[in-house]
């Protein structure tokens, strides 16, 4: 029976249980927009295309299926543009469509063309994949192949053109297929491969787990926390506070920011390293805390791309597959280790460190010391909420000081792309509706970003609490200023007014808004917020030299950086 190509389309997306779009309603979209509507579809539209992206972004990041974002021809397209590079570092598969004008504009040798550009090349540098659907037989090819390539190997965006007069056409095509007729879903590692990691673990004495952001993605939480139990070891995250495995909090610790972490990583013999890059904030697992003892470790990396293996160091047994599959293959084959006593004593360690912090804040500045503001802030979130974090010294100061074990953390971690977070917490409380709470913790200037947005979160009910650290400055830049310039320099354009109440501003949209320069008074105005069962704004005033000079972790932040100048 024939069909137009916008139902076409929905039909295909369905076949990969996607059933939400983002973006702004256009010429281009129309009949798409109403007819997945019709068909119960989630349809939402941002106030920007390039935070309908990071919208969609965060979906993928809570469900691991990928997120669908529409832009319209031309500027529509162009404010993607920011977004899809990001999804690119984030390793993100977001799948990016935008409209077009009909493909003879593409063809005419004439100037002057309104709201035309050949949009799919500015893509090209970031996208694991760009197409232009010219024709309506191409539809399905074409969409598969933009599936294929965003799952295949390392994650990341594609982005296909849709001509006007291509998502108008008829075609009469066969149901669509299922994802297993057209690509691979699976990906185990060879026995082999399995037998010889088993052989490394079976004699380490003291192995880690090394958990990037890509263990979290793939929601496996539940495969992960069964290797970790069976291992009994401790939990290396490659960033401070990403999600917690079930059952491991305690002996969970960042890389670098506790020294229950660094000490872990020197004194290991083994590493199994899951869903990371072995990246820059791991120093490529060669430097900084990995030189102790680098001759003696063996690493055993679980990694979907073949390519990855050795690049940024030597990996002893590599494990090419899918980390869902792998991950179950490798603890069905382990025995069940008992805790040993250095663990106990890395526990001890981390909880001192903690608890020393907790002592570190000053309580007596006004306005607060942002250490404060994260202790109060976390101590107050529902215990299960989705963590969501944004800014620069705001994250960092986060990193040390929050109170929270979240099973699920959101932060933009490979491009630190500010703005990110209302997005993220909007994209987030869209696939845990009512049952759970997004708790965003970000900086005033990131959160200006997209502000906007606040009226998304209205019309879509979406409760989001944001709780918004105050140095009216470019907080990270204050620093950055005085550590290269020195003292007393001017510091042009870091700073703005503190007529800014961001409070109102929420409540304007019509969200709940809160105004708290008291520690005590944090508590009571993030109930009155989750009360409320609106989107919340909670503005808080920290101060400001402080948020610049007593960042926690700075040192080791820096080496991320092999050119860090200050």
């Amino acid at each position: 029976m024939p069909e137009k190509i916008y139902q076409r389309l929905l039909a295909l997306l369905e076949a990969e249980n996607i059933k939400t779009l983002f973006g702004i309603p256009d010429p281009s979209f129309f009949h798409l927009f109403n007819t997945a509507s019709d068909r119960g579809w989630r349809v939402i539209a941002p106030h920007h295309e390039q935070a309908g992206a990071f919208m969609a972004e965060a979906m993928w990041r809570m469900t691991g299926t990928p997120g669908v974002v529409v832009g319209n021809q031309g500027p529509g397209v162009a404010n993607l543009l920011p977004a899809a590079i990001n999804a690119a570092k984030e390793n993100a598969p977001i799948i990016f469509i935008g409209g077009q004008r009909a493909q003879i504009a593409a063809r005419r040798v004439k100037r002057g063309r309104i709201q035309y550009t050949p949009q799919y090349r500015y893509f090209e540098e970031a996208m694991k994949y760009t197409a232009v659907i010219e024709y309506p037989e191409q539809t399905d090819e074409i969409i598969h192949e933009a599936f294929r390539q965003a799952l295949s190997g390392k994650p990341g965006p594609v982005y296909i053109d849709i001509p006007m007069n291509t998502m108008q056409a008829d075609c009469d095509l066969p149901p669509p297929q299922a994802p297993e007729d057209y690509r691979l879903l699976h990906q185990p590692a060879a026995a082999s491969a399995i037998d010889q990691a088993v052989s490394l673990i079976n004699r380490a004495l003291r192995p880690i787990l090394l958990v990037g952001q890509g263990a979290f993605t793939a929601r496996a939480h539940q495969s992960l926390a069964a290797l970790a139990e069976t291992l009994q070891c401790p939990v290396i995250h490659t960033y401070p506070i990403s999600s917690f495995l079930p059952g491991c909090e305690e002996r969970t610790f960042p890389c670098g920011f506790s020294p229950a972490g660094s000490q872990a990583v020197s004194d290991s013999d083994l590493v199994i390293a899951i869903g990371t890059e072995i990246g820059e904030p791991v120093q490529h697992g060669v430097g900084g805390h990995w030189q102790k003892n680098d001759a003696q470790r063996k690493w055993i990396y679980i990694e979907r791309d073949a390519n990855a293996f050795g690049v940024n160091r030597k990996i002893h047994v590599p494990l090419l597959g899918d980390l869902r599959d792998v991950v179950p293959q490798l603890t069905a084959q382990i025995s069940a280790k008992p805790r040993t006593s250095y663990v106990e004593e890395l526990i001890a360690i981390h909880r001192q460190h903690k608890k020393d912090y907790l002592q570190k804040a000053p309580k007596d500045l006004t306005p607060m010391h942002p250490g404060r503001l994260m202790i109060a802030a976390t101590q107050a979130m529902p215990k299960d909420a989705v963590l969501v974090r944004d800014g620069g010294a705001t994250s960092i100061y986060t990193w040390t000081y929050a109170q929270v074990e979240p099973r699920d953390s959101i932060w933009n971690q490979n491009f630190g792309h500010l703005g990110t977070g209302l997005p993220y917490a909007l994209g987030a409380q869209l696939t845990i509706n009512d049952d759970r709470r997004v708790v965003l913790i970000s900086g005033d200037s990131a959160f200006l970003f997209h502000t906007s947005e606040l009226e998304t979160a209205v019309r879509k009910n979406l409760p989001v609490i944001c709780i918004v650290a105050c140095d009216y400055a470019w907080g990270v830049e204050v620093r950055g200023y005085r550590g290269m310039l020195g003292e007393g320099t001017a510091e042009t354009e870091a700073h703005w007014g503190q007529q800014l109440r961001l409070d109102k501003i929420a409540e304007g949209y019509g969200a709940h808004g809160e105004f708290v320069t008291c520690e005590q008074d944090i508590a009571p105005a993030m109930q009155r917020a989750l009360t409320s069962g609106k989107p919340a704004v909670i503005q808080i005033p920290v101060d400001g030299t402080a948020n610049a000079r007593d960042v926690p972790g700075h040192e080791e932040y820096s080496t991320w950086y092999n050119d860090f100048w200050y």
